[in-house]
């Protein structure tokens, strides 16, 4: 993934003559919303004069995500819409308090770092100056085989299987690889517990120093390592002190 950040254009003198209008015919209609009790929170004519552009120029497949009405801007402080994220920001909006650019999540977009992550969203890339500053974070649907910065969610079914401390679109925050949980796999030192799942062994230098465990399907007769829970169904009985390199393990039995 090219990671890309926002610019918000300057419009030529005409333009900028036309938004002037467009704002003073703005406060009129806002003036009579104020008047007739049908103001909202989404700003449209102190817009400061902001172009909005797409946050990147890849073309975006729908994904999971609602909410009503047209994408647009709201003012700093307004409620995001549920499935909405914030991809845009223009400091003199809104009378100088700030504005959002609000609009439905897809798979596969820039979004500022204020932006709520709707659930079943990762975060795959990072810009550290987009967005206004305030920073950009690449959003996508999680797949097997992505690296994802340090700061996104780890969605169900899925384990971190690598580590690299700084990169892979990331930028300046370290990476983890996600891959799909399988019967018999390494997964770094602070992956997820998958139901079902326990881990078996251990490397002290896996994942490129963090340590690594060996995760398998429960069974009866596997000895399980410490510092996870016993699944559902099992119970232990027994203790070896030197399974998983020492750290000692525990029988799994059926209950």
């Amino acid at each position: 993934m090219i990671e890309k950040h926002h610019r918000l254009l300057d419009r030529p003198p005409i333009a900028a003559l036309r938004g002037r209008l467009a704002a003073l015919v703005g406060v009129v209609a806002l003036l009579v919303a104020v008047l007739t009790g049908t103001a909202t929170g989404t700003a449209s004519a102190d817009d400061g004069g902001a172009v909005h552009r797409p946050s990147s120029g890849a073309a975006a497949r729908p994904g999971p995500g609602g909410g009503g009405g047209a994408p647009g801007w709201i003012c700093n402080g307004t409620p995001v819409q549920p499935g909405w994220v914030l991809t845009m920001h223009n400091s003199s909006g809104c009378g100088g308090i700030g504005m959002w650019w609000q609009t439905p999540v897809q798979d596969g977009i820039w979004t500022c770092a204020t932006s709520p992550i709707p659930n079943g969203y990762v975060l795959s890339g990072h810009n550290p100056t987009g967005c206004d500053g305030f920073d950009s974070w690449y959003m996508q649907l999680p797949k097997d085989g992505l690296w994802t910065c340090g700061t996104s969610p780890q969605p169900p079914g899925y384990v971190l299987t690598q580590h690299y401390p700084n990169g892979m679109n990331c930028a300046n925050i370290d990476a983890w690889y996600m891959q799909k949980v399988q019967d018999g796999i390494w997964t770094c030192a602070g992956s997820p517990f998958q139901p079902g799942y326990v881990n078996t062994a251990h490397q002290v230098n896996g994942c490129n120093g963090v340590g690594s465990w060996f995760t398998q399907l429960a069974r009866p007769g596997a000895w399980m390592c410490p510092y996870q829970p016993v699944p559902a169904g099992y119970h232990t009985n027994g203790f070896r002190q030197e399974m998983c390199s020492g750290l000692g393990g525990s029988l799994l039995v059926h209950d």
